[in-house]
């Protein structure tokens, strides 16, 4: 018997998910936040060794509503999450072109209390035919891709008794198997899975607040687990069960704070770090108790943007993005600072190779070595305006990224 290709595909995505892999061919699709395997690498062997003069080209650019959710793109198609007018907007365009495919959306009453913005924070998710996204008022909905038919959604404030949180909600969705996996923050359902077909709830787990971290599912001695940093500390779950193993304390004295990196996995360590004097600390998993191999506040502190891992380093914004952020590379085992550009400013990375892509803030786009050698900039470009705060997108060599009010497909690719 020939089993059709389309088939054949699926049932290898099918038998890599299973085995905790991530199926989507390395370079092609940017589907949730963090890239494919959530950790902001990108795998693609397409991008140009050197920027022309004047920047790399712009394809195409749109104007877009409120938010700093980022970009996802899956099969060609990209999804943007923005507000438009009183309007949650879910849009598709063809990524290449920026041609418009589809829109949805809903009513939205949110109201920023300090004024920042009045759209949703949380990145979208794309699985196969399907998308999910997750509002600032905690309104979790599964969208198909084909069309923009919204298949099912859930109130979380309403139905889990989800708190607004300082800057409303903003976990971006984890599918791990056959669930939708959110640091809530609901009453008895500080974390929860809902089944990714039908919305229905799998679990619920701790009572913690939620912080601004999303969680991430990874592999470890064998064993797949889901970790999630809440408002008060590391949780490690079952992924299937909602079974906590361990809560490993991590947050501020400062009530007015914050957890919003997400948790960086290498081998069998996890890396934490938090702004407001919280600071940083590397832990050895253990089922029970895990281990802290070191902790500080003088490493790498960081405020939102999660810290890139490359050959035992890490690379990240030290500091508050209102007080002016530092640019470090630190050495992994010990904390110790490598380097550090003071008064860098905030922004957002991502890895190629042995090279980071920033984006800062200000929307410059920065190519940077990755070697804990020195901060080398090989390229620099302007590419948006200020508050790029938004996580970007890249794939087959295309990069996508949004600022308060733009939407742009720059090309990376080789000649």
């Amino acid at each position: 018997m020939i089993i059709p290709r389309i088939l054949l595909a699926a049932m290898f995505a099918i038998a890599l998910t299973a085995r905790g892999e991530d199926p989507a061919p390395p370079g092609r699709d940017w589907p949730q936040f963090l890239g494919p395997t959530r950790d902001g690498a990108y795998a693609g062997a397409d991008l140009a060794g050197a920027w022309p003069a004047g920047g790399p080209k712009t394809l195409w650019q749109m104007k877009i509503g409120a938010g700093w959710s980022g970009p996802v793109v899956s099969a060609g198609k990209l999804i943007c999450f923005h507000r438009v007018a009183d309007k949650e907007t879910v849009q598709c365009l063809d990524a290449a072109t920026g041609k418009p495919i589809w829109k949805a959306d809903y009513d939205s009453t949110y109201q920023d209390d300090f004024g920042f913005d009045p759209g949703p924070r949380s990145t979208p998710a794309i699985d196969g035919d399907r998308c999910y996204t997750f509002g600032a008022e905690g309104m979790l909905s599964c969208w198909a891709m084909a069309d923009g038919k919204r298949l099912w959604n859930v109130d979380t404030r309403k139905d889990l008794d989800a708190g607004k949180g300082f800057f409303g909600i903003v976990c971006s969705p984890l599918i791990e198997g056959d669930a939708v996996i959110l640091n809530v923050g609901g009453k008895n359902a500080g974390i929860a899975a809902f089944d990714k077909t039908g919305g229905k709830l799998l679990w619920q787990a701790t009572a913690d607040e939620a912080g601004y971290s999303s969680p991430i599912a990874a592999t470890i001695n064998g064993k797949r687990y889901v970790l999630s940093l809440t408002r008060a500390g590391l949780v490690a779950l079952d992924p299937r069960s909602g079974k906590a193993f361990f809560e490993h304390p991590f947050r501020s004295r400062n009530n007015a704070s914050v957890n919003a990196a997400t948790p960086v996995v290498i081998d069998d360590q996890i890396f934490l770090t938090a702004s407001y004097g919280t600071g940083a600390a590397l832990l050895k998993f253990d089922e029970a108790t895990p281990k802290v191999l070191w902790a500080n506040d003088a490493s790498l502190s960081s405020h939102y943007a999660t810290p890139i891992h490359h050959d035992g380093h890490l690379y990240g914004f030290d500091g508050r993005q209102e007080q002016g952020c530092n640019l470090r590379c630190i050495e992994l085992t010990t904390g110790k600072v490598k380097w550090n550009e003071a008064q860098f400013g905030a922004g957002s990375m991502m890895r190629m190779g042995d090279d980071l892509l920033i984006l800062h803030e200000n929307g410059e786009l920065i190519r940077a070595a990755a070697t804990p050698a020195g901060f080398t900039v090989k390229d620099r470009a302007q590419i948006l305006g200020h508050d790029t705060r938004a996580y970007p997108a890249l794939t087959a060599g295309l990069y996508f990224a949004r600022d308060k009010n733009n939407l742009v497909c720059i090309d990376l690719r080789k000649n």
